[in-house]
């Protein structure tokens, strides 16, 4: 068998060095560093909606089982800051013919995601649901989890559209299929108060 050339066994037991002693290659043969790419910064999502609304609710009765069976409210909802804008607190206090409705909305902000978390709480249980993860892009803000209804897994969404200075547009949505297709179960539609 023929013997490599000098500059190949060179090579070889150079390979072999770094290989057995862990030493860097030199910076020459290196790929350049991979660097995360930037995060955008969503901090101020949900700055628009600070301040006292209007709130008009239509509620599906008996989600995911063929209902076409809606429930209306009307009332009010106020958020406002807290932590210096990287958290907000919205309540919502709405009537109509199925009753009250008392919520609470937590939002979140993560600067390491450039995500928000949105967790609701309904004052006739008083439970902090698991959050909803998500951000704003082009004006309009997409929100999922998981949940479980009627005993079987499902996932929700939110989505934020139609946002001015004067009113914005909400829709809560169940999918039981994966994503394949969902049914809107919430719609709310807010205009702001002038003072």
């Amino acid at each position: 068998m023929p013997m490599p050339p000098p500059a190949r066994r060179i090579a070889l037991a150079l390979a072999a060095a770094v290989i057995l002693t862990g030493a860097p290659a030199p910076a020459a043969e290196r790929p350049p560093p991979v660097t995360a790419p930037a995060v955008a910064d969503h901090s101020h999502d949900f700055d628009f909606e600070f301040g006292d609304w209007r709130a008009h609710i239509a509620r599906r009765l008996r989600p995911l089982t063929g209902s076409t069976d809606w429930v209306e409210y009307d009332g009010d909802s106020i958020v406002r800051p807290v932590w210096s804008g990287k958290a907000n607190l919205g309540e919502l206090n709405v009537e109509g013919p199925a009753g009250r409705i008392q919520g609470l909305s937590l939002r979140t902000y993560d600067p390491a995601t450039g995500q928000w978390s949105i967790r609701w709480a309904n004052a006739a249980d008083g439970d902090l649901g698991q959050p909803m993860i998500g951000a704003f892009s082009n004006g309009r803000g997409l929100f999922y989890d998981r949940e479980t209804l009627a005993g079987r897994a499902i996932l929700v969404r939110f989505i934020f559209s139609d946002v001015g200075a004067k009113s914005f547009h909400l829709e809560q949505a169940f999918s039981a299929d994966g994503g394949v297709t969902w049914e809107v179960n919430w719609i709310a539609d807010f205009e702001r108060r002038t003072v």
